[in-house]
Order: structure tokens, then sequence, then C-alpha cells
């Protein structure tokens, strides 16, 4: 016979019960007027003052205008397009020129500069006009012209008294000096710089002007414009 298998005894398991820990939310924060702090970070919303809302709409017309005032000047430029006023001499005389010691530059030399408007339907103003001597790029005198209006095709002419006193010239140059007078020719650049304002209608436009004249005269004292080559440019 085969052996029967054993019996089987149920035995019912013992539950083990774990105490729960029961989650309860932290307590708020206040803030020192009593309020939590939640509540004390969200500020609370205030309407914008009428007169910031007015400004700023007068801000946004203003950029509107100058915006539309921009455009206007530039359709009225590229229409009538303007041409730049001309620097140039027409006469020019070395009334004396000599050394001291034996380096130092001592001049006189006046000369007739001729500003022309070639515009015919815009008016110039130079608001600012400074002319400078040189002798083989060394600046040996300056001068400073008062501001001045020109008319539409208008021509000015502006007598300029350069004076060098005591001017500073390397041995170099002051050998080249020597040489050109004893030779009977001097020569000279005189360099303009101008600040011009150009009027058409109620529009302007302003920007510099620089004139470049190389000069040649013979010796003093009865020096004289011999040539000449002048130039104009933005």
């Amino acid at each position: 016979m085969t052996p029967s298998p054993p019996p089987f005894h149920f035995h019912p398991l013992k539950s083990s019960t774990m105490p729960m820990k029961l989650l309860r939310p932290d307590p708020p924060e206040y803030s020192a007027g009593g309020r939590p702090r939640t509540q004390a970070l969200l500020r609370p919303h205030r309407r914008t003052n009428p007169f910031i809302w007015f400004a700023a709409f007068l801000c946004v017309i203003l950029i509107v205008l100058l915006i539309a005032a921009g455009i206007l000047t530039l359709i009225i430029f590229l229409i009538i397009k303007p041409r730049n006023p001309s620097f140039d001499t027409t006469s020019a005389t070395l009334n004396a020129i000599y050394l001291d010691s034996p380096a130092y530059l001592n001049a006189d030399l006046t000369f007739l500069a001729n500003f022309s408007n070639p515009n015919t339907k815009i008016d110039v103003v130079f608001e600012y006009a400074s002319i400078e001597l040189y002798f083989l790029n060394r600046l040996v005198a300056a001068q400073l012209l008062p501001p001045f209006v020109q008319r539409r095709g208008e021509a000015k002419l502006q007598a300029v008294h350069m004076i060098s006193s005591q001017v500073y010239l390397p041995p170099e140059i002051a050998l080249e000096l020597v040489t050109q007078v004893r030779t009977n020719r001097v020569f000279y650049s005189v360099r303009g710089t101008f600040r011009v304002r150009a009027i058409f209608g109620v529009g302007h436009l302003s920007y510099w002007l620089y004139g470049r004249c190389q000069i040649e005269l013979t010796s003093p004292p009865s020096g004289v414009l011999v040539a000449r080559s002048c130039r104009t440019k933005r």
C-alpha cells in the first residue's frame, strides 16, 4: 500500500499591527504684522496713477512726431539733393618770413578765403569755422572765424590773417624753409574745418565739412600767390 501523506495543518498568521503616525500640516508662519507670511509676500494690487498713463501717452506722441519729422526731412533732402559749400582761396600775400635762434619761425601771411554756396534752394550756416596753416605738415598758425550765414547761390570773401610767432621747427624742416625762401618758392597748406547747417523749409541738416588748399607763393617781402589747388569734402 502507498503511504498516505501526512496531514496538513493550517495555522492562521498573527497579524502584527504597527502604530501609524498621522501627518499633520505645519502651522503657518506669521509675519511681524500678524498676517501669514504667504499673504505678506503678496502685495495688494494698486491702480496705476492716471498721471503716469498721461505721461506715457505724451512720450509716445513725441516719439512718433520725431520719427515723422526725421522721415520728412530725409525725403526733402533726397528730393532737393543739396550740394556741399566750397572753400577756396583767390589770393594770398606772404608779407614776412624768417627764422629766429635759428629754429623758431616768424611769419606773416594774409589770404582771401572764398566760401561759395552752390545750392539754389538751400541756405547754409557756418556754425563753426577753423582755419589752420601748415608748413610740411607742421602746424604754424591757426585762426577761428565767427559764425556766418550764406544764402542760396551766394559767395562770401573773408580776409584771413595768419601770424606765426616763435613757432619751433625741427632742424630738417627749418632747413627746407630756408631753401624754399632762397629759391623764391614757398609752399603752404591751408586746412579748414567747418560745422555747416543746411536749412531747407522747416527742416535742417548739420554736418562737418573739410577744405584743403595747397598754395605756392613767392618769397617776401612781396610774396604773391602763383599757384593753388583746393578741394572740399565731407
